[in-house]
């Protein structure tokens, strides 16, 4: 009987189920809070809780597959290493496009002359000494790098000789657009070896820590990791290319909710922590976005399960709208709920919050603290961030006390987009324990933070809130509605009848509000969703019966729902996908764009045939290096050619070889 080892790694939670291969059956599930800096403490005590339920050697364990929801927390949560990108023969207008200026945070751009022509040609050397130059003048504190060549897809060389360059000058890891996509678009492959750069750190430190658990209880078995389509890679490439895990665990969850339900249609909504992702199964299956991966502000060149991700999770942040009336809105930041932190800072966390609570007005900044997230103080920071972390070498502390001026409060906020720090404060789940849904950590913390919060005033001056039980309702009705606008937004987004507005705007719309409600007037309205919902996470059985109540649709809270993410990574299977086309720069001239650069032939069927085999090499290759002994392949052909007086003119053509197959079931 061969036992297989699903782990997911969330923002709160990290679960770890058991699946006999034989009968498909979940032997066991556990869960452990994911542990920060040190992933490994919270993996460790997932998977040896898993293996003492199930009362089973570790041994017997045969496969490990890996799926998790932290590179796209970090992209929702705008956070990750800091990175340098080079730009090899892009003009100074396409770093404004496709968010790439955003997405570079103040970080360092090294833009270089270089570059090849839309044929795979040079169009012009590639400067390197003058990268050589710039690498010497870059700030400390860097993670790595991320580097995007004009035309990169049709020669990669320019990128290939800065990464040499790079590595051989720093040292740090080195991401190539090329390898990432081969669709053209420079900013928007530019984008993704950003954040491909910013992610690697995060991912490899996952990794390593399954890797050293699994090793230290002697479990001798091939490790895999879930990509965002779905699909099972080894844990290598998931290093190299931790940008195609952002989907991994929404795509898991979906492969989850499928092998669990059954259900041919339905809404797949799973909240996590952090998240809430929301998807479309038809036929028992998700489609996969077109256009690439978007999470958070970024729509990235990765494929993945078409999936909307929204900051909306159990453990959101609460912000008080201003205004005259107030209001509640959630997310998308995480906060470390104020009822968990006080588990393991008790004294710390009752008495700032008795002090608060003691006081005639609520002071600026109650009820929040500083919590550092490092094993040893971070590098590369500057005089104010230095000045902030030292003060939590010792541990968290009321943001108060962490900053104790209003020019230090940006470098608390670039402490916490690198990462590096977690402020905790009143969450969903805090009232959850408020309203008893919830018994896991300090109740008793909770109460006072959310009773702090009631005590904020609105527009008119008034407290939000008379007490902690009244808000925790507010917040947990809040939480409703943003879900519901979540599921509604997927809805009109999948439905096949083009609305003629944005989906954002037809969720939030005033006459599909009225649906319902089902308004009766001089109009009669009513809307409801015409597919079940099926929730999946472990606090849905808490929020997503009102929801369902909500938008009119049954709602399905399958049992394992709450480890649906750590399922679904066991019950997948390798697909490796390799890419490339073809041009015609004239008459009689046919350029196959090869992994390994641009190959010119006298006529378009051997260049096809050229371009297939190679991609269909480095296709088996990847798959065989995975742990698929039988290798299937499945090869897509896309020709673009026109007729002209009568004859045909060739313009391109695009192949994608994807090899397929389950991974080997036996030890390494």
């Amino acid at each position: 009987m061969a036992v297989l080892l699903g782990v997911d790694t969330g923002g709160t939670y990290t679960d770890a189920i058991l699946l006999d291969d034989a009968t498909d059956r979940i032997m066991a599930s556990a869960k452990a809070l994911t542990s920060r800096p040190d992933l490994s403490v919270g993996v460790g005590q997932a998977i040896d809780a898993v293996l003492a339920e199930a009362g089973i050697a570790a041994e017997r364990v045969a496969m490990v597959s890996l799926s998790t929801t932290l590179a796209t927390n970090a992209l929702v949560e705008g956070q990750g290493g800091r990175v340098a990108l080079v730009t090899i023969g892009f003009d100074e207008g396409e770093l404004g496009r496709d968010g790439l200026a955003e997405a570079m945070k103040g970080d360092p751009v090294i833009a270089i002359a270089g570059g090849h022509g839309h044929s795979g040609a040079e169009a012009v050397p590639a400067d390197l000494d003058a990268l050589d130059r710039a690498l010497a003048d870059l700030p400390s504190g860097l993670s790595g790098f991320a580097v995007a060549g004009r035309f990169a897809t049709r020669n990669p060389a320019h990128e290939v000789a800065a990464r040499s360059l790079i590595r051989s000058r720093t040292g740090l890891p080195v991401t190539c657009s090329h390898e990432l996509s081969q669709a053209l678009g420079g900013p928007k492959r530019a984008l993704t070896a950003v954040l491909n750069a910013r992610l690697i750190g995060l991912i490899d430190r996952l990794i390593g820590a399954c890797e050293a658990h699994l090793a230290a209880r002697g479990i001798d078995a091939r490790l895999m990791v879930v990509r965002g389509d779905g699909a099972l890679v080894s844990a290598r490439l998931a290093r190299e290319k931790p940008i195609e895990t952002i989907l991994s665990g929404p795509a898991a969850s979906v492969a989850g909710a499928a092998w669990l339900t059954g259900e041919p249609e339905a809404l797949i909504s799973d909240i996590g922590g952090t998240t809430t992702d929301v998807c479309l199964l038809t036929d028992g299956r998700p489609a996969i976005d077109p256009a690439g991966a978007r999470v958070g502000p970024y729509r990235t060149m990765v494929e993945a399960v078409a999936m909307r991700t929204t900051g909306l999770g159990g453990d959101s942040e609460l912000h008080l709208i201003e205004g005259l009336d107030g209001g509640l809105r959630l997310g998308p930041r995480r906060l470390m709920p104020v009822a968990l932190l006080a588990v393991g800072h008790a004294a710390l966390v009752h008495a700032a919050l008795d002090r608060a609570l003691a006081a005639e007005a609520v002071p600026d900044g109650a009820g929040r603290f500083a919590v550092p997230q490092w094993d040893r103080m971070p590098e590369g920071l500057d005089p104010r961030e230095t000045t902030v972390a030292a003060r939590l070498v010792q541990g968290p502390l009321p943001v108060a006390e962490a900053v104790r001026s209003r020019v230090e409060a940006p470098a608390l906020g670039r402490l916490v987009a690198r990462g590096h720090v977690i402020i905790a404060g009143v969450t969903p789940s805090d009232a959850s324990h408020v309203l008893g849904g919830l018994t896991v950590w300090d109740a008793s913390a909770a109460e006072k933070a959310v009773r702090l919060f009631a005590r904020r005033r609105t527009g008119r001056g008034e407290r939000l809130a008379p007490d902690a039980d009244t808000l925790a309702r507010m917040i947990v009705a809040q939480l409703t509605a943003q879900t519901v606008d979540c599921l509604l937004e997927t809805a009109f987004a999948e439905d096949p009848r083009d609305w003629g507005l944005a989906p954002e705007t037809l969720a939030r719309h005033s006459l599909t509000r009225a649906g319902l409600v089902r308004y009766r007037g001089v109009i009669e309205t009513e809307l409801r969703l015409g597919v079940p919902v099926i929730g999946l996470g472990a606090s849905a059985p808490s929020y997503y019966g009102a929801v369902g109540e909500a938008l009119g649709a049954r709602m399905i809270l399958p049992a394992h729902a709450g480890v649906a993410n750590a399922i679904g990574a066991v019950v997948g299977q390798v697909a490796m996908v390799a890419e490339g086309s073809v041009t015609s720069p004239g008459a009689g001239r046919f350029i196959a764009h090869l992994p390994d650069g641009p190959a010119a032939f006298a006529d378009r069927d051997s260049a096809l045939a050229a371009l297939q085999s190679a991609l269909s090499e480095v296709a088996s290759s990847r798959a065989q290096a995975a742990g698929v002994e039988e290798v299937r392949l499945e090869v897509a052909r896309e020709l673009q050619e026109v007729p002209i007086e009568g004859q045909v003119m060739f313009i391109e053509a695009r192949l994608r070889v994807t090899a397929l197959g389950r991974p080997r079931i036996a030890r390494s």
